[in-house]
C-alpha cells in the first residue's frame, strides 16, 4: 500500500502557492529574454528558443546517447505495453560539456541547478514513440511516495531537439491541437502547472512515432525543491 503523506508533507512537496510563485518567476525571466518566443496558447505556458544548442553540442549529445542508451522505462505500477518504446540515458553530470549545457538551460530559465534533474537523452527510431502523458507527478500513483521527498512536484520541462528526422517525431499536444516539429538546436519549454500552481492537465503531450530516420532529444525536468536521485 502506498504511503499517505500528512497535510504538512503534501504542502512541502507540492505547494500550489510556491508552485505559482516559481511559475511567475520563470515566466518573467523568459518573457524578458530577447531570443525566447512565447507560443501563444491560452491553455499552457509554452516557449521556444531557436538555435539554443550549437551544431557541435547537438553532435556531442547524440554521440553520448548512442553510447549509453537503454530501453526507456516507465514508473513502476504505471507500465503499459508499447507505451514508451524509445531508448534513454542519463548523461554524465560530471562531464564539463554537460555541466556547461546544463547551466545554460538553468540560467535561461532563472532556476537553480540544484532544483533540476539530470539531463536525460532520448533516441527514437522508426516506429518508436512515447504516447500521451504528463511530465508532472500524479500524486495518487505509488511512485509519488518516492518522488515527493526527493524534490517534490515537477514544475517546468525543457526539451531540446538535437536533429531533424526525415519524417515524423513531432511533439504533439492533443489538448492544444498543436504539434512542434523537431528543429535542430531548438529548446522547447513549458510549465507543467497552471498559473495557480496546480497541475495543468492540458500539458498532455506525446512523442509521435518517427516514420523515417532517427530523432534525438534531451530533456530536463525541474522540481519544486532541491532534487536528489531516489
Amino acid at each position: 500500500m502506498a504511503k499517505v503523506f500528512s497535510k504538512k508533507q503534501t504542502e512541502a512537496y507540492a505547494s500550489p502557492r510556491r508552485m505559482a510563485e516559481l511559475g511567475r518567476h520563470v515566466t518573467e525571466t523568459l518573457n524578458a529574454h530577447p531570443r525566447v518566443q512565447w507560443l501563444e496558447s491560452p491553455l499552457v505556458q509554452l516557449y521556444v528558443h531557436q538555435n539554443f544548442l550549437s551544431n557541435a553540442d547537438c553532435d556531442l549529445l547524440i554521440d553520448m546517447i548512442d553510447s549509453n542508451s537503454q530501453p526507456s522505462t516507465l514508473y513502476k505500477g504505471s507500465e503499459r505495453e508499447g507505451y514508451r518504446t524509445s531508448y534513454s540515458c542519463n548523461v554524465d553530470p560530471a562531464d564539463p560539456d554537460i555541466q556547461r549545457i546544463d547551466k545554460a538551460i538553468c540560467d535561461l530559465m532563472g532556476l537553480p541547478q540544484s532544483h533540476s534533474e539530470i539531463l536525460q537523452g532520448q533516441r527514437y527510431q522508426p516506429g518508436q514513440q512515447f504516447k500521451d502523458h504528463h511530465d508532472y507527478f500524479h500524486q495518487s500513483e505509488s511512485y509519488w511516495q518516492y518522488e515527493g521527498p526527493h524534490g517534490g512536484q515537477r514544475s517546468w520541462t525543457a526539451m531540446a531537439y538535437l536533429n531533424e528526422p526525415e519524417k515524423g517525431g513531432a511533439t504533439a499536444f492533443p489538448q492544444l491541437k498543436y504539434e512542434v516539429e523537431p528543429r535542430r538546436g531548438m529548446l522547447l519549454i513549458w510549465n507543467n502547472m497552471k498559473p495557480d500552481g496546480t497541475p495543468n492537465i492540458d500539458t498532455l503531450h506525446a512523442g509521435s512515432p518517427v516514420e523515417q530516420g532517427t530523432k534525438y532529444i534531451i530533456t530536463k525536468w525541474f522540481r519544486l525543491n532541491k532534487w536528489r536521485e531516489a
